[in-house]
């Protein structure tokens, strides 16, 4: 099985960007050569200030959806480790 993560990346602007991979070193390399995101194009450089291991891709777009939600403090907190990101996910009951 792939396991997907989460990452936030900061932009120059200090805004966070969030995104799901399978290949968090690979996808921010990615990003920092400008291609992919295009929200990030104009706001390099570019720092990877968070990534968290998810589990299944449907459960790491689920993730991202609520983390992109949530207002930047949040967010920030996430970063500084006082919020645990994996707390919204809600996993439906197999079966």
């Amino acid at each position: 099985m792939t396991i997907w993560s989460i990452y936030l990346i900061r932009g120059a602007d200090n805004s966070l960007y969030t995104g799901i991979t399978t290949d968090v070193d690979r996808r921010v390399e990615t990003h920092r050569a400008g291609k992919g995101a295009k929200y990030l194009k104009a706001r390099r450089p570019l720092q990877l200030v968070f990534s968290q291991k998810v589990g299944n891709r449907s459960q790491a777009s689920k993730l991202e959806y609520a983390v992109k939600q949530l207002p930047k403090k949040r967010k920030e907190e996430i970063v500084q480790g006082t919020f645990d990101c994996l707390s919204l996910l809600k996993l439906e009951p197999e079966g």
